[in-house]
């Protein structure tokens, strides 16, 4: 049983998780290497999910298509279908507060629960652990796995280092035996390592996670900042961080990006992906009852090696969620830096968000009419969906908004 005074948090993760849920609901799947992935035809032919089976033949994640079916030649390809994996997701989110009320959401198959107040109800943590992974199971078809630690940081390592490749799917990383866990795993593996970061840790003479964990923070605070102090706690297991039912109350920016399905060349269509771009930002900025005041732009030239595009921002006169004035702002910033080369993809974040209840009055602007009519705009779409009214530029060739309300999170329904 863990000691008196210690958390008991898990990370479960579910495995293959697109790929998990079209087995589960296509049986003569079950025995086929599978994968989940967009359109190639649209640049979205990249593997969302593969099944253990297909990882088999060397298939990951995030490849191109193409070349997961070089490496699988009996590949089957399923297109996603964004809304069902989320209604599951949601789902499996109930099966958890079943057990705890102390959930978070990661990310779409992650999550974070805090069972200390409840482990006694059902066995020690182990035990619990495997509960959870039968719920899962038999009520979704999915296979989860579950790290477990006294916080947030240990039960992440255990699920993604440990968990994931043990037979019981569940791992219990404690701080008391790190050196004999942890701490012998390469440097990369530590969470907050990246691979540039790993090169920096590999010119240092540093090459495991307990080698990092020998440092003086001080080294670590004196090459990176805060952040050297962050990775030497996580090499500990130092963390202090709850499992927060409010995780995304505190959003620092709200942003959209697009990869278009050609490279466009010119100004113009450019521009109408940024008025759309802007017009999804400020219609989520304002259902959030929030504005902002700096801008930022990020844009991807065709030639990824070569690391064309640039990343910039700038800060407004105003807080805004206006969708003209910030896309007046945006072409003012991206004119300024496109050097004319062809965009593959572009993104617009409104950050430095404040509460949209206090508008600073313009003689020159009607600033209520705009809002009212932004509003309006808001709640046909609400009630008769994302492509029920559009921009006129969105007509021309160059619009994408018909195509993206088709989609949730750049996928299909």
């Amino acid at each position: 049983m863990p000691n008196a005074g210690k958390r008991i948090v898990f990370l479960i993760d579910m495995q293959s998780f697109y790929a998990s849920i079209e087995k589960a609901a296509n049986p003569a799947l079950r025995n086929q290497p599978i994968v989940v992935a967009g359109d190639p035809q649209r640049r979205s032919g990249v593997v969302l999910a593969a099944c253990p089976i297909a990882k088999s033949y060397g298939v990951i994640t995030a490849e191109a298509l193409w070349q997961a079916q070089q490496k699988c030649r009996q590949l089957v390809v399923v297109r996603p279908r964004m809304e069902h994996y989320l209604q599951v997701s949601m789902q499996i989110t109930r099966i958890f507060q079943s057990f705890t009320d102390q959930v978070e959401p990661y990310s779409v198959d992650e999550q974070f629960l805090d069972v200390t107040g409840s482990v006694h109800l059902f066995g020690d943590p182990l035990e619990l652990a495997a509960q959870i992974r039968q719920r899962v199971w038999l009520e979704t078809g999915v296979n989860c796995r579950v790290g477990i630690g006294e916080n947030k940081v240990l039960a992440k390592m255990a699920c993604d280092n440990f968990a994931k490749k043990q037979e019981s799917g569940i791992f219990w990383l404690k701080r008391a035996e790190l050196a004999d866990t942890l701490w012998r795993l390469p440097i990369e593996k530590l969470f907050g390592v990246g691979s540039r970061m790993k090169r920096h840790f590999h010119r240092m003479g540093v090459y495991q996670i307990g080698q990092l964990a020998a440092l003086s923070p001080a080294v670590l605070i004196r090459h990176w900042g805060v952040n050297g102090e962050v990775l030497w706690r996580t090499a500990h297991g130092l963390d202090d961080s709850p499992v927060s039912l409010n995780e995304y109350g505190t959003q620092k920016g709200i942003g959209h990006h697009m990869t278009l399905p050609r490279d466009y060349h010119t100004a113009k269509e450019i521009k109408v992906v940024l008025l759309e771009l802007c017009e999804e930002v400020c219609r989520r900025a304002r259902q959030k009852e929030r504005m902002g005041s700096v801008l930022s732009i990020g844009c991807r030239g065709a030639n990824l090696a070569a690391g064309e595009g640039f990343g910039r921002q700038m800060k407004l006169a105003e807080a805004t969620n206006d969708a003209m004035a910030l896309y007046e702002a945006a072409c003012r910033l991206f004119e300024r830096h496109w050097t004319g080369g062809p965009v593959r993809s572009i993104g617009v974040t409104l950050g430095q968000l404040v509460p949209d209840n206090i508008v600073q009055l313009n003689l020159f602007t009607d600033t209520h009419k705009r809002r009212s009519l932004a509003q309006a705009m808001d709640d046909i779409r609400a009630r008769f969906g994302q492509d029920a009214i559009l921009r006129a530029a969105s007509a021309l060739e160059a619009g994408q908004a018909k195509e993206r309300a088709r989609k949730i999170g750049g996928h299909y329904k």
